[in-house]
């Protein structure tokens, strides 16, 4: 398996990143790392939170992506799961077009069409807002919604603080997922010495169902 690529975020965060990583983890078990301050968890009852860190940019979340969304659904009701995208700056057109979609609740009708259009089909949708918003028209989204909250409060205060959260759960890489505010894995733990993407990708699922059996028995 060829290195994770690793994603440094916007450097006005970079050195909070970097203070608060350094010795924030340790091994805890195969294919899997504990966060020396676990971020207290929002789902609800005996549901477990799955969270993960991702880039639109990023060719290891584009093959990663088929087989957490397979992962997901198998699942059903046992987890929440969300995303969240790593910030390379302030006004990161992926990450600032995400948050917003996410506001809409719809980030799940077009989030395989933007991995394709940049991964499958080397569309450069990335490089302004505006490309970005066009692209998101064009498969659906409503433009009036999407530019009156790309603008709200909301999602400009999220945008701000964005790189602190991720900084928060101590995850300096995409893709990497964390489980229940305490668990962290990724392909790049989670798989063997010299095996292929796909086969880091499957092991990763194995773990998250070790990590959720885990967390979720921890909650009984």
């Amino acid at each position: 398996m060829r290195p994770m690529r690793r994603f440094m975020l916007a450097a006005t965060a970079t050195l909070a990143l970097s203070a608060t990583f350094a010795g924030t983890s340790h091994a805890a078990g195969p294919g899997y790392t504990t966060l020396s301050t676990p971020v207290p968890a929002t789902a609800p009852g005996k549901k477990v939170e799955v969270i993960e860190f991702f880039m639109y940019t990023c060719p290891h979340c584009y093959s990663l992506d088929p087989l957490l969304e397979e992962w997901v659904k198998k699942q059903g009701d046992r987890i929440v799961f969300k995303r969240m995208h790593f910030a390379q700056s302030p006004t990161d057109p992926l990450a600032h077009a995400y948050v917003t979609l996410e506001a809409m609740g719809q980030t799940e009708a077009v989030h395989g069409k933007i991995l394709r259009a940049i991964h499958g089909e080397r569309q450069r949708i990335y490089r302004s807002d505006e490309e970005m918003k066009q692209f998101l028209v064009k498969n659906g989204i409503d433009k009036t919604r999407y530019e009156q909250l790309f603008n709200s409060f909301s999602v400009q205060t999220k945008m701000k603080q964005l790189a602190g959260t991720v900084a928060k759960y101590q995850v300096s890489s995409a893709p990497t997922l964390v489980v229940d505010g305490r668990y962290m894995t990724s392909p790049s733990i989670a798989g063997a010495p010299g095996t292929s993407e796909t086969q880091a990708g499957r092991q990763t699922m194995a773990v998250l169902d070790q990590l959720v059996a885990k967390a979720a028995a921890e909650k009984k």
